[in-house]
């Protein structure tokens, strides 16, 4: 079975939407896939829960990778990223969507070994966002 942990950031609620669709994807598929604010997952940097620690897959989801809330914690964890199957989602509210092509190149350049393709949802995800998110997580389970 494989070990999920979903960590995100959400200042609207839209992203935080995506991220539980990700845990019910995964656990529907046999996953044991717990969900984390950002704050519940780091501290000052550092890995403060034991299964994100033991994870298969770690999903990272908020609207700007650059976010002040987040970018501390992850950038550190570059170093890591390639030892963990990832995959990235989260919504927006301005552009295209560059900003997740930006992160996503960040996390290749970084080693990280980026399983599935991003999921993004312009401002709240409709049915088809979260039909993705469901996939996602079910993909992963499976990964």
């Amino acid at each position: 079975m494989s070990k999920i942990a979903v960590v995100y950031w959400s200042g609207t609620g839209n992203t935080e939407a995506m991220a539980n669709a990700v845990l019910e994807g995964a656990k529907n598929a046999g996953a044991d896939a717990v969900l984390y604010t950002a704050s519940g997952f780091f501290t000052g940097g550092l890995l403060i829960m034991p299964m994100p620690l033991l994870s298969d897959v770690l999903l990272w989801a908020l609207r700007n990778w650059k976010n002040l809330n987040f970018s501390p914690c992850f950038l550190p964890l570059k170093v890591s990223l390639g030892i963990k199957k990832i995959a990235l989602f989260g919504s927006y509210g301005w552009g295209d969507g560059e900003w997740m092509r930006n992160w996503e190149s960040v996390c290749y350049e970084a080693g990280a070994n980026l399983i599935c393709d991003f999921v993004i949802a312009n401002e709240a995800p409709d049915d088809e966002a979260v039909e993705a998110c469901k996939a996602m997580g079910a993909a992963l389970a499976n990964a």
